[in-house]
Order: C-alpha cells, then structure tokens, then sequence
C-alpha cells in the first residue's frame, strides 16, 4: 500500500519548509519520507536541529485538487480530536491557497503486520472502543453524516448496471439487483449513531505504539454515525489482507454486515475500471484488489 510517486520534503518550496519550521519551533535537519497509503503528497518524519520530531504532511493543488480539499479536511477534523483520544496531536498547520500543510506528532510505532494477527485485532479492537468512547458524541457538529458521506460510493453497483462491462463476473452480472438492495440496506444502516467515525480502517493507517497502544491515523474522512463502523471496516481489512473476521462481526446485525461490504465491494470494483487520479497512478490496481478480495466472500453471504 504505496505511492511511489509521492513528493518528499525537499520538494517543498523554500517559503513552505521555512513556514513549517516555524510552527515545528527549530530547523529540520532530517527528514524521512513515508510511502504508505495513497496520496502525492509529502509524508515525513522529521528531525530539528535541536531533537525535536514531527510528521510534516503538505500537498498543493496543483498536484492533486482532491488531495488538497482532503488535507483541508483533516487539518481542521485533527484539531478538534479531544486529548484522550487516541489520535496523533495536531502540533500545528496553515493552508496558503497553494499548500495545506499539517505538523502532527510523530508517532513512535509499527503497522500491524498483514495478514492480521489475533494480537493485533484484539489489540486493534480495544483502541477503537477507546476511540469510540473518546469521539461519542462526535467532537465536531459540521462534518458529514456517514450515510451522506458514503452514499455516492454505495452507488457503485447502480453505475456497473447502467453500463456493465463486458469482461463482467456472471455471478455479478445475474445478481446486480440483489447487490444493489443490499447496498442500500447497509447504506440506511449507517445512518444512526452520533459517533465521530474515522471510515477509512485500514493497517496503514494504524501504528501500535511500543507500550501497545494504537494510535489511529490520517483523518479527511471523518464523519458522525454508528459507533460500530469503524470496527466492521476493521473487518474488510483483515479479510482483503487474508484474513479470517468472524470474530469481529459478532454481535453485529448480518443483514448490515452483508450490506455494508456489498456497498464498499461496488464502490471498489466500479472506481477500479476508472482513470486513476494525477500522482495516484497505483491506487486503481489497489481498489481491484480489495474488489477481488471480497467478491468471494460476499458470494458466500448472498449465495
């Protein structure tokens, strides 16, 4: 989960390095590049001259439009989370017009390993009943309602019916009215709760910290719903990495479970026959992938 084309530090311009400086309160000396997750922007650990450390995030939209009005997002989403929240601490940020910029703590941890291990899911688990406890009921009153937020992603089986391609999955292609009802259900389903939700669970987008704590990162999708989101899209992730997520849907409703995949499954395998976005060229091969993941599982629920 990478982006090979992501810009460093050192592409900054000159007045945007010296900015960040400012609000980090001494001169980077050292910088690391991150290439996990997907966007062009910059994602590196630095180092001041005098020891200080932060993760220095910043995007133009001359880059990538849609990853700057993201970055705008999360900027103002993490200056809001609440301290006992565990979410990396918004040391700083500004937005030029040119550049969004955001200096968040830099967290010392690990990913969790793919394919999931038990540790790490219960581990994983405990944080999102912390996190959820920390952001019920959501600390901001103006993001979108997940039901809102994912309704055009929900869409996607409506978009393969319209015009379904010819190389399309038969079982896919005989069972599109059934795959598009059950989007709808999950869809409706994420339309209660008044939890901040993160929406995007991912491992890359977790780091376990060296006394065991996760520490959810990474913030632009944020929206109010049902507490129990977060964890069910904990379950997608352990099962397009391998996985087994049995464990983590119990006590959820199966009717939603099934829908809210079907939903996510769509939006997956209908964005992956698109035109990847500018600076993202790996990201469409990265939605077929999740799309052939959880094709097969969604089989076995639907039959």
């Amino acid at each position: 989960m990478s982006t090979p084309t992501r810009i460093t530090w050192a592409d900054l311009p000159p007045e945007i390095q010296a900015r960040a400086e400012q609000v980090v309160g001494d001169q980077v000396v050292e910088a690391r590049s991150q290439t996990q997750g997907y966007s062009p922007g910059t994602a590196d650990r630095v180092r001041t001259a005098g020891g200080r450390r932060a993760f220095v995030k910043a995007v133009s939209p001359a880059i990538n439009e849609h990853s700057a009005i993201l970055a705008r997002q999360e900027l103002r989403i993490t200056a809001a989370l609440p301290e006992r929240a565990p979410t990396p601490r918004m040391i700083g940020g500004f937005d030029t017009g040119d550049w969004v910029v955001l200096i968040l703590e830099d967290i010392a941890g690990r990913h969790p390993g793919l394919p999931w291990s038990d540790a790490d899911i219960d581990t994983v688990l405990t944080g999102l009943d912390d996190l959820a406890a920390a952001l019920t009921p959501s600390p901001l009153p103006d993001v979108p309602r997940a039901a809102d937020h994912l309704a055009r992603d929900f869409a996607g089986w409506e978009r393969i019916d319209a015009d379904p391609p010819a190389d399309l999955d038969s079982w896919v292609r005989a069972g599109l009215p059934a795959l598009r009802a059950s989007a709808a259900r999950g869809l409706a389903a994420t339309a209660s709760g008044d939890t901040l939700a993160h929406c995007d669970i991912r491992a890359d987008n977790i780091l376990v910290r060296d006394d065991g704590r996760p520490i959810f990162v990474d913030w632009p999708w944020g929206c109010v719903g049902p507490a129990w989101l977060d964890r069910l899209l904990l379950a997608v992730n352990v099962l397009v990495n391998g996985g087994t997520a049995d464990r983590l849907l119990t006590g959820l409703d199966p009717e939603v479970v099934t829908g809210v995949v079907a939903g996510l499954t769509g939006f997956f395998l209908h964005t992956s026959r698109t035109p990847p976005p500018p600076g993202i060229p790996t990201v469409r091969a990265f939605q077929r992938a999740q799309a052939d993941a959880l094709l097969p599982w969604l089989r076995g629920r639907l039959g």
